[in-house]
C-alpha cells in the first residue's frame, strides 16, 4: 500500500494595522495612562499622558513650589538665622570640640573665625 503525502502550503494572511486610539505610546484596550472616560480635565489630562516627563513633571512641581513659597517670602527670618545665634553657636560648639578634625573646631577653623 501506498501512502501519498500532500504538501501544505502555507496561506499568506492579510492582516490590517489600527494604530493606537490615543496616538503612539498608549495600550490598544485602554485610554492613555489612566484617563478614562469624560470629566472636566480629560483633553488635558490626554495631552499630558503624551508629553516629555520634563514637561509634564517638572512644570506642575515648579509651579506648586512657586506658589507654596509665597507666604514665606513675607515672613521674617527665623531666630536661629541671626547672626549672634550662630555666633553664640559657633562657640558652643568650639567649646565642647564637635567636629575637631575638619570642622568648627579645627585649627583651620578657630584661624578664619573672628570670634574670640
Amino acid at each position: 500500500r501506498k501512502t501519498l503525502v500532500v504538501a501544505q502550503i502555507p496561506t499568506m494572511v492579510r492582516v490590517f494595522y489600527e494604530p493606537p486610539p490615543f496616538g503612539v505610546g498608549t495600550d490598544l484596550n485602554r485610554s492613555g495612562y489612566g484617563v478614562h472616560g469624560g470629566g472636566l480635565f480629560k483633553g488635558l489630562l490626554e495631552r499630558a499622558s503624551k508629553m516629555r516627563p520634563i514637561v509634564s513633571i517638572g512644570v506642575p512641581v515648579t509651579v506648586i513650589f512657586m506658589i507654596a513659597s509665597i507666604p514665606l517670602m513675607f515672613n521674617k527670618l527665623p531666630f536661629s538665622m541671626d547672626p549672634e545665634y550662630q555666633a553664640a553657636q559657633r562657640a558652643y560648639m568650639r567649646y565642647h570640640n564637635m567636629n575637631p578634625i575638619f570642622g568648627i573646631s579645627s585649627k583651620r577653623a578657630r584661624a578664619m573665625d573672628a570670634d574670640p
